[in-house]
């Protein structure tokens, strides 16, 4: 393990030896090899020992076959290209909206901006299953739009009604890659390429647009990967355009079929590792930096008609689009049949406030509050290592930490499903208690939290190490040198320096927590009960009233610890201890 042979050296790992003054020759710090440790035992149980299951059971026996059975047997082959299909739409439909949102925001001169930018992350905070049931209720065969006002009745389920839910529902995370590029970018070269006499349009296209390539291949990337990964909605439209998502997860919960989902896992492990792999490895060294490092004045706001009416035209079209399926969903939680029977009611939120709705709810946001600290501490903790205290180890580290993010929700589920169903037996001891099975430890619970910090600390990692690289390394030397180990030094003056990037952390792990589906949907068990597998429950069950009312309290639920969050970081205390 190249990671642990470097604790046994931590000076030459660091970014210079202690001083000897205050540590002994031959001394080490003990608190970095425990530390070191501890994370490297915590990412191997929650996210590398899952994907090992994942492997094994798909690539020996009946689900090697699976997999031979993507390249020889056409239904298993058209379930391969459906998926690859979808990816690549979506990612390129939603990095374009994304794209036409952000120059709107940055760079035309209109009304309205911070609405819109608003309406751009609404779709963040909201549950998988908000804009596809919504979809349905409006644009469905018996739609309040579709049917009720142009009298027709589409087929919204299959790759269409996909790509629709899936752009909307992915682009904001263009949306902002764009918009903090394009903030960053110096306007003193637009306005050089002006004095040359170059129109709008053409400066647009010969010198912003070239800049933003390599946030166009990474959104991109991103996309894709967030496409072929989700569950939920090709669960509620997929129809007949079934994708590997959905056929793994039919073949674990509907055939019982294990090797087979683990197997139809691995083939959609395959596409969306490379794709993390070449974004990493290829898409971040391509970088584009302008000479002052920093934007000199602000950029003249385009009023030219010829680039503001179709950018402005998209960007109202995708806003209202994005509002009406959102109000959508509040509306329908107060009326019985939206659309139907459109008589006001409290019923759907009586049930979900009462007996299993409160119960799901209760359980889902109590299991996110612990994740969360978890989470963002480990977050921050990974990214100091990575930043500060590794050498040779900081890539490894960092790439098995982000394995959390980057593997499919629908893979890490069944990999867990798989690795703490039952106890594992070695040696003839058990090692590992069976913490997601039906008499799993605490009903499943241990096993949702390690899901819910394995998918979360990726973000709080990335906040940290950008935050990091901008602190002079001097500081934490000078603590070292002043005889303090490294835990006391991570505590009392990185983490205080990082604040930013550590409530940003715990605010994206509290929502992910909250909204997210496709890993903890294998292993919920009946004693407990998750919003999102109920609200699954309730859109199977074409109970869509009961499903905008869970909807609707998660996102208050979201936004309300988001507020809060952001109110205790504001606190004078805090605020005092990062200034001193």
């Amino acid at each position: 393990m190249a990671l642990l042979q470097e604790v046994a050296q931590p000076e030459a790992a660091g970014r210079g030896p202690a001083p000897r003054a205050t540590r002994p020759k031959g001394t080490r710090d003990l608190t970095f090899v425990a530390l070191v440790t501890v994370v490297s035992v915590i990412l191997f149980v929650i996210v590398v020992l899952p994907l090992l299951r994942i492997l094994f059971i798909g690539l020996t026996g009946d689900g090697l076959e699976v997999v031979k059975g993507t390249v020889t047997n056409p239904v298993h082959r058209r379930i391969f290209w459906n998926t690859m299909k979808l990816g690549f739409a979506v990612s390129i439909v939603g990095t374009a909206l994304g794209f036409v949102l952000a120059y709107a925001q940055v760079r035309l001169k209109f009304k309205g901006k911070k609405l819109l930018h608003l309406i751009s992350l609404m779709p963040i905070v909201s549950p998988p299953f908000a804009i596809a049931t919504a979809a349905i209720t409006l644009f469905g065969r018996n739609g309040m739009i579709s049917y009720g006002i142009f009298g027709q009745r589409p087929d919204i389920y299959g790759f269409k009604g996909l790509l629709l839910v899936l752009s909307i529902s992915f682009f904001p995370v263009a949306y902002m890659n764009f918009k903090g590029m394009l903030e960053s970018l110096d306007p003193s070269l637009d306005e050089a390429a002006a004095n040359l006499g170059a129109s709008k349009a053409r400066v647009f296209v010969t010198v912003t647009l070239p800049m933003l390539v390599p946030g166009i291949a990474g959104s991109i990337l991103l996309l894709f990967v967030e496409s072929i990964a989700d569950l939920a909605n090709p669960l509620v439209l997929g129809g007949d355009y079934t994708v590997l998502a959905s056929r793994a997860y039919l073949a674990i919960t509907g055939e019982y079929d294990v090797p087979g989902g683990a197997a139809y896992s691995v083939v959609l492990l395959v596409p969306a590792l490379s794709v993390f792999l070449v974004q990493r490895y290829w898409v971040n060294r391509k970088n584009v930096v302008t000479v002052t490092g920093k934007p000199s004045g602000r950029a003249e706001l385009i009023t030219t008609p010829v680039l503001r009416v179709p950018i402005l035209a998209i960007s109202a079209l995708t806003a209202i689009m994005v509002l009406i399926l959102y109000v959508t969903v509040v509306v329908g939680g107060f009326v019985k049949i939206f659309g139907v029977n459109n008589e006001f009611t409290l019923d759907h939120y009586r049930f979900v406030l009462q007996g299993i709705g409160s119960d799901a709810m209760f359980t889902t946001t109590l299991l996110a509050l612990i994740a969360t600290p978890i989470a963002g501490l480990l977050g921050m903790l990974i990214a100091w290592l990575v930043v500060r205290k590794l050498k040779r180890s900081a890539g490894l580290l960092d790439f098995v930490a982000m394995l959390g993010l980057s593997v499919p929700g629908t893979v890490i589920g069944i990999g867990y499903a798989i690795a703490f169903n039952t106890p594992t037996i070695y040696g003839g001891r058990q090692w590992l208690p069976a913490v997601a099975g039906g008499s799993a430890m605490l009903g499943g619970a241990m096993a949702i939290v390690m899901v819910y910090v394995a998918r979360s600390i990726p973000t709080g990692l990335r906040s940290g190490v950008a935050a990091l690289q901008q602190i002079n390394p001097a500081i934490d030397e000078a603590s070292t040198s002043l005889g303090a180990d490294s835990g006391q030094t991570f505590r009392k003056v990185t983490l205080p320096l990082i604040r930013p990037a550590f409530v940003a952390g715990l605010t994206y792990a509290f929502a992910r927590s909250m909204t997210t589906l496709s890993p903890i949907v294998f292993i919920t068990t009946p004693q407990t009960k998750i919003m999102t597998s109920q609200i699954l429950a309730e859109v199977d069950a074409g109970r869509f009233g009961n499903a905008f009312a869970y909807c609707a309290i998660l996102v208050v639920i979201v936004l309300a610890f988001i507020g809060l969050i952001n109110l205790i970081a504001m606190h004078p205390a805090l605020r005092g201890v990062q200034n001193r």
